[in-house]
């Protein structure tokens, strides 16, 4: 492991070869792309993070050392081809490495969430009936190791940071690094062999849905899904946005589809290097540190970074409003497609102004941020490109390994679309709205769920259940979720997400669910901004007490008076005419949203439907 900028770094581009996309397309495997990169990179750098208050970094070289290790290892523990071996750890290079060595080992990676509790990872162990386990650190054992001994199937625990000692005579217990030391190039020769017999139609791994409604579902992903996705992703980087020294910031959990493809494979495919994020609260730091050329993130980071971008600039006086009321003016007509010859002043005006300083906060090298995994509201993606960042929205679902479309600059980004499909991906209308994709993208089905794969999968395409158009020019519009749509009791049709996106840009809220199924009009359960109503307290003589708060009837009318602006945009069944302040923040640890940061409505509903229905 070296630090950026040692020897190993400055060196790396005189004994790497050129890397070329031919590569990606005929791969026969992830595992076999890897070491092709690997070959060719050598000593560069590959996987970055801080450790020790310094970043670190991992060639390639080494990587592909440690993860034919690591795969030896695996074997000689007597694991066998298709046993599924469960990862839950935090992003870090060990993370990568460990899903690389598991299909190098003929295995299944099972990735599962470090937010999971016992009970989800009970399901998760049970269900896919995993005989390993790779367990980050001591304080991600605790949940898991209770839900391991329930369920009885796990003969091996991997710990990355040593845990204490756990005594079961169900399982054997071993260390990361006692798994990488050996004869790597006799590791290497067993890995080049056992590869020869893998196709591109062999499982690579199971991911779970994150379980919006129900429990969650294994997604089985083969090694052309993966791929697929990889080089039409990166197709659309060499041509749009000019293929380079690429760098990514993985910020979002490596155990989602999203940044599992987008974030890992995409990275390594470019040949391009990854460094890993310290978690929100450094989010800031990283990226003036690492200096990404592309970032993979949720719609809901997006709307806290502006969020924050806006009251950071409102504090800065006249001059500084100004720019910002020019800036989010631009971004209004870029959204509505309105931007043109008479918008030249302003984005002479923003160059020479804030688009400097917005993107030198992003690392001053930033080509594009890619939105995913929810969808985009048009009006934040319109702030970030007015303040010169290319905002890519992407859409996708785990099924479809997960990316199925992305907008290109080339195609005319309009952010109420999502782009035109990747390469080799087939996209059709259903007579009823549902868009169904079909492609060598397209998951092999849901693991030990024969129904519901038929269904999914019904005539050969891949039922999204989402709702959408293509337009003019081959650019997928999503209007909602098939069951997600409320129809009021005149037979309306109204989009949630839309809503509850427009309600959440309001400074006063942070999250919001709406109702209004065979109801008359539209109701809301909304959750306060803290940061705002730590401020309204301040300004109002209040003690700060969320509780109390929300049973003043001043406080109420403040958030009313956010809900009203909301309205003022929404069409006649769409306004929300009553709403009811929630007793705490939606979050993973009341089950309330997935680790996705997608509000899980079911559970929302158990809870507050009674409420929500008094308001009729």
């Amino acid at each position: 492991m070296t630090k950026p900028g040692q020897p190993a770094d400055r060196e790396a581009s005189r004994e790497s070869t050129p890397v070329e996309l031919s590569d990606i397309e005929n791969a026969k495997s992830l595992v076999g792309l890897f070491l092709t990169r690997a070959d060719q990179q050598g000593d560069k750098p590959f996987l970055t993070a801080k450790i020790d208050g310094e970043w670190q970094s991992i060639s390639y070289r080494e990587a592909a050392e440690k993860v034919c290790l690591a795969a030896k290892a695996l074997r000689d523990m007597g694991l066998a081809d298709g046993d599924r071996v469960v990862i839950v750890a935090e992003n870090r290079p060990e993370w990568c490495m460990m899903d690389l060595a598991v299909m190098a080992a003929g295995c299944v990676t099972t990735p599962a969430y470090t937010t999971n509790t016992t009970a989800d990872h009970c399901h998760i162990l049970d269900d896919s009936g995993a005989s390993a386990v790779v367990i980050g650190n001591a304080k991600l054992a605790k949940p898991l190791f209770p839900a391991i001994l329930q369920t009885g199937n796990v003969r091996h625990v991997i710990a990355i940071d040593p845990i204490p000692a756990h005594q079961s005579g169900q399982f054997d217990m071993h260390g990361w690094s006692d798994m990488t030391t050996g004869d790597a190039a006799a590791a290497r020769a067993e890995v080049d062999a056992r590869l020869e017999g893998v196709t591109r139609d062999d499982m690579a791994c199971i991911i779970y849905t994150s379980g919006t409604s129900g429990a969650p579902r294994g997604v089985m992903l083969h090694h052309g899904a993966i791929l697929c996705n990889v080089i039409g992703a990166a197709e659309l980087i060499a041509q749009d946005l000019g293929w380079g020294e690429e760098r990514f910031l993985s910020f979002l959990p490596l155990s989602h589809a999203f940044e599992h493809t987008a974030g890992f494979f995409l990275a390594l495919g470019l040949g391009g290097d990854i460094w890993f994020s310290e978690g929100l609260d450094k989010l800031a730091t990283n990226l003036e540190e690492a200096q990404p050329t592309i970032m993979v993130v949720v719609p809901r980071l997006f709307e806290v970074l502006r969020n924050k971008m806006i009251k950071a600039i409102e504090k800065q006086g006249a001059l500084a409003n100004f720019l910002l009321g020019r800036a989010l003016a631009l971004g209004e007509k870029q959204v509505a497609g309105t931007d043109g010859i008479l918008t030249k002043p302003d984005e002479l005006l923003l160059s020479l102004t804030l688009r400097p300083k917005i993107k030198q906060r992003f690392g001053g090298r930033v080509k594009a941020l890619v939105s995913g995994g929810a969808p985009l509201n048009p009006e934040v993606g319109g702030f970030f490109q007015a303040m010169g960042l290319t905002m890519l929205q992407g859409y996708g679902q785990t099924e479809s390994a997960p990316v199925i479309s992305c907008n290109i600059p080339s195609g005319g980004i309009k952010l109420d679309t999502v782009g035109p499909p990747l390469r080799g991906v087939e996209v059709k209308i259903a007579e009823d709205g549902e868009i169904l994709v079909r492609g060598e993208l397209v998951m092999k089905g849901y693991w030990q769920r024969p129904e519901d794969t038929a269904r999914a999968l019904e005539g050969g395409w891949l039922h999204t259940g989402d709702v959408g158009h293509i337009d003019e020019r081959g650019r997928i519009k999503i209007t909602d979720r098939k069951k997600d749509i409320i129809v009021n009791d005149k037979g309306d049709n109204v989009a949630p997400q839309k809503l509850e996106g427009m309600l959440t840009l309001q400074p006063e809220i942070m999250q919001a669910m709406v109702s209004g199924d065979k109801k008359p009009y539209m109701v809301a359960l909304i959750v306060p901004d803290a940061e705002w109503a730590v401020q309204w307290a301040k300004e109002n003589g209040k003690t700060f007490d969320m509780a109390e708060l929300q049973a003043l009837p001043e406080f109420q009318r403040a958030i009313k008076a956010a809900v009203d602006r909301t309205n003022q945009d929404l069409s006649v069944i769409e306004k929300v005419r009553k709403f009811v302040i929630a007793d705490e923040p939606f979050s993973t640890e009341n089950e309330m949203m997935t680790p996705t940061m997608k509000i899980r409505r079911m559970q929302i509903r158990e809870t507050y439907q009674g409420r929500l229905d008094a308001l009729y």
